[in-house]
């Protein structure tokens, strides 16, 4: 107090012109100050190109990146996110190259995901769905398109992504027209464009690192001369992958071509990279920059199955067959390869005629080879080689099989493996399956064929064989698939003995570059992993046999998939889908299936447990086709709709069939099926009110709640048809909505547009053959002598009381806004009841 006191004396005792030189000395300061400041901020944010980062300092420690935000709104799921894992890719086509590369990697990996092009100006797809995400990540092809979004949509991406904590990975596309240097619109982030780049390195203390190993140095030109190079003095930033300049005044000093940023500008992560995926570091990385801004989510764990199956060891002509020297390498490269990948065993498959049929000197090699016996594991294929599907006679398939068995005491049919299922290519599909207590599992070749014998050889010369390992589609396989069985061939392991460099080799890249566990299982022990990982394979997925030649070669000649529907009904339930089978069965082309016993009209293949059963079963219900071209097949099976698995099955067996699904009003549909239920004496239907059932707590009895389930569910009609629209996403047009009111109005009109998406040439006038029935109050089928055929009274449902209207309108409030932007997407009139409830949406 007594310091305060002395200074206000000082102050006043300074004369006025004193103070006032001295105001003006320290506002003469503050300019410079201010003029240093913006200066010095300037140059630092705009690095030179040349202030790159020198070899000995070329690590940095990076920042403490921003923690993801938890607990900030949103619902959490069991395992405490608040989104989906379903990844957000914006493409700039459907065919882009880059974006089939991305999606060909989440595919890989069984990673979701949905893509969108890329919205300029428009609408930003939903990201919400109540208070959770739809998406645990962004992916932009080209991080442009996000940059320049319009203020609107990019305002609302950034907010999703902060509440969410949803990161986003970006690429930088150069081009000719790109700006050699720019500043990235919106960061502290500097753009070196259009530059050739050499000798890549892995920052190791990047926090983004999971799967990648930063040891070695990439030496050797980088594929493509439109680089891109990030720099920056925020500290937000930091490299991930650095690199050299090819030009000739490069001074050796390194630039960042994938950078991460850590959120500390705006609080979303981002991870960029200067160029596409076609160099395969950078598919290594984008792999782990999706497990790190997913928070592991989206991780593939660092363990690896691996088996290799040499096919058909004793079958081969002359020349091509092993001698002594080749097995003892065999065993040899068997034992180095178990120096890092513990107990690894070559898997022999035999067929036991063919033994001792080479050169002298090669059946000492099948005589070395069975001394080695205990040394490998053994399974057989047919002992004459034949293909099992070629046996008309079980019993010789059978004795066939005993021959092996006889010859080499061991017989390996509880385990199998395929790369035909579902399909040989793309191989990022095949899946394994278990059929009648047989385990098959999905196998994938390596680059090594019959006829691969020498190096020198190899298609391509031996250095496309040698990329195929180093990070090409050898290394790939291993990296994105947790088992990986692989198929090679007798005469890779004589001569050349390719398979062995071929291993040795991968395994030596796959310890360089990755922190890969390598491992291997005998078959029965890695059939257990494998469908301990994937539960749902077990169950196999029915094919169309004539969409692939090498699968309809193996098929019976005595069948046909004309005998297949070419249109399935799909319902849902209480819409006017059984009006409209029978309106479809008045038509002289139209032939419905023959019922079923257990389920009438309806064969529910693709939604019940009949699937099984598999397609010779489908197929009975059935007529065998006639000569007529104008054979039309067609089922009704209203469980199809709201199934979560018919729209896969369906995909799957009938890819190029029409599907029709009738939408009335949800609220008009949930009550329906209550009073369906109530005639049929369903116990919770008889004992409830409608609006108890719909408003019914979790904590109701099940009884109640399996009731409200199928009262509420199917009426979520944007979920339902955006699952069939996935699967038969490539042609939109093969499906079409008909709207449930004008079909009870107007029965006619529908029927005529039906027609006309069917492609029926003989057109009917359903004007003619209908007729409105005043008793039933609705339409039916005008029979001879003016009678009518009408459906039964239950058909004819009515509104619910007027507090449950209001209680479901609320209800079905967002999910009729998404659909009538799904089927405006889709190209569809919109119901007359949706445009209707859109209208009274305040």
């Amino acid at each position: 107090m007594l310091s305060v006191l002395r200074l206000r004396r000082l102050v006043r005792q300074v004369p006025l012109q004193t103070s006032f030189i001295f105001l003006f000395l320290l506002c003469i300061l503050s300019v410079f100050l201010s003029s240093y400041f913006l200066f010095a901020i300037k140059r630092k944010l705009e690095p030179s190109l040349a202030a790159g980062r020198s070899a000995d300092d070329l690590y940095v420690t990076p920042s403490r990146p921003l923690p993801f935000l938890s607990g900030v709104g949103g619902t959490l799921s069991s395992d405490g996110s608040r989104t989906d894992p379903v990844v957000l890719v914006f493409v700039e086509s459907p065919y882009s190259q880059l974006g089939q590369e991305i999606v060909a990697i989440l595919e890989s990996a069984r990673f979701r995901y949905r893509t969108e092009i890329s919205p300029g100006k428009g609408d930003m797809p939903t990201l919400t769905d109540g208070q959770r995400g739809r998406f645990v990540l962004i992916i932009y092809e080209n991080i442009l398109k996000y940059v320049n979004m319009d203020a609107w949509n990019r305002e609302l991406l950034d907010r999703y992504c902060i509440e969410f904590g949803v990161g986003m990975i970006g690429f930088f596309k150069a081009n000719e027209k790109s700006l050699l240097s720019a500043q990235l619109k919106g960061f502290p982030l500097f753009l070196h464009s259009n530059l050739g780049l050499k000798d890549c390195t892995v920052n190791p203390k990047s926090p983004l690192l999971h799967v990648t190993r930063a040891q070695q140095v990439f030496s050797g030109p980088l594929p493509g001369d439109n680089w891109t190079v990030f720099q920056s003095n925020h500290s937000t930033y930091e490299p991930v992958l650095l690199a050299k300049t090819r030009s000739a005044e490069s001074t050796g000093l390194m630039h960042t071509s994938v950078v991460q940023d850590l959120g500390l500008h705006d609080g979303i992560q981002r991870v960029l990279f200067g160029h596409n995926l076609s160099f395969w570091l950078h598919k290594l990385v984008f792999v782990d920059a999706l497990s790190f801004l997913t928070a592991k989510r989206l991780s593939l764990s660092l363990e690896r199955f691996i088996l290799v199956d040499i096919d058909d060891i004793f079958v081969g002509k002359e020349g091509t067959r092993m001698k002594v020297a080749d097995v003892k390498a065999l065993v040899e490269t068997q034992n180095e390869l178990r120096r890092s990948i513990p107990d690894f065993t070559f898997n022999l498959g035999f067929s036991g005629k063919f033994f001792h049929a080479g050169t002298d000197e090669e059946d000492r090699g099948d005589d070395l080879l069975l001394s080695y016996v205990e040394e490998f594991w053994w399974f057989p294929h047919m002992w004459s080689h034949m293909q099992p599907h070629r046996f008309h006679n079980q019993s010789v398939l059978a004795e066939q099989m005993m021959l092996n068995r006889l010859m080499f005491h061991r017989v390996f049919v509880l385990v199998t493996s395929t790369e035909e299922y579902p399909h040989l290519k793309p191989a990022r599909f095949r899946r394994g399956f278990i059929h009648r207590g047989i385990r098959v599992l999905p196998r994938q070749t390596c680059g090594l064929f019959t006829h691969t014998i020498f190096h020198k050889d190899y298609p391509g010369g031996p250095q496309e064989l040698e990329r195929i390992i180093d990070g090409g589609e050898l290394f790939l396989t291993v990296l994105l698939n947790p088992i990986s069985i692989f198929m090679t061939h007798l005469s890779n392991y004589g001569n050349d003995r390719l398979g062995l460099f071929t291993f040795k080799r991968l395994l030596n890249f796959l310890l360089t570059w990755t922190h890969l566990k390598l491992q291997t299982l005998p078959p029965l022990q890695l059939a257990d992993k494998y469908f301990q990982r994937f539960p749902s394979d077990t169950e196999p997925l029915w094919q169309d046999p004539c969409e692939d030649k090498r699968h309809k070669d193996i098929w019976s000649k005595e069948k046909t998939c004309d005998r297949f529907p070419k249109l399935l009904l799909i319902g849902p339930q209480k819409t006017g889908a059984t009006a409209l089978y029978l309106f479809l069965g008045m038509h002289p082309d139209l032939s419905s299936n023959y019922p079923s016993k257990e389920t009438f009209e309806e064969i529910q293949f693709f939604s019940g447990h009949s699937y099984h059963r598999g397609i010779d079963w489908y197929m009975e219900y059935f007529p065998l086709p006639s000569n007529s071209s104008s054979d039309y097949y067609f089922e009704k099976s209203a469980s199809y709709f709201d199934s979560d698995v018919a729209a896969v099955r369906a995909a799957a067996l009938l890819p190029r069939a029409r599907i029709i699904t009738v939408l009335s009003d949800p609220v008009e549909r949930a009550f329906a099926w209550y009073q369906h239920q109530r005639a049929h004496a369903d116990p919770a239907a008889l004992k409830y009110s409608f609006h108890d059932v719909i408003t019914a707590s979790h904590n109701a009895p099940v009884k109640l709640q399996v009731l409200q389930k199928r009262c509420l569910a199917p009426g979520w009609y944007a979920t339902h048809l955006s699952r069939w629209l996935e699967h038969y996403h490539h042609d939109q047009v093969r499906i079409l909505v008909v709207d449930g009111q004008t079909l009870k109005t107007d029965p006619a009109s529908v029927m005529e547009k039906i027609q006309t998406f069917l492609g029926l040439e003989n057109q009917v006038d359903y004007h003619k053959t209908l007729a409105f029935d005043p008793k039933k109050g609705f339409w039916c089928q005008l029979l001879d002598g003016g009678k009518t055929k009408c459906l039964g009274k239950s058909k004819g449902p009515r509104y619910p009381d007027k507090q449950s209207q209001v209680f479901l309108r609320k209800y079905y409030r967002d999910g009729n806004i998404q659909l009538s932007k799904l089927l405006y997407k889709m190209g569809q009139v919109l119901p007359g009841w949706l445009r209707e409830d859109l209208l009274n949406i305040r």
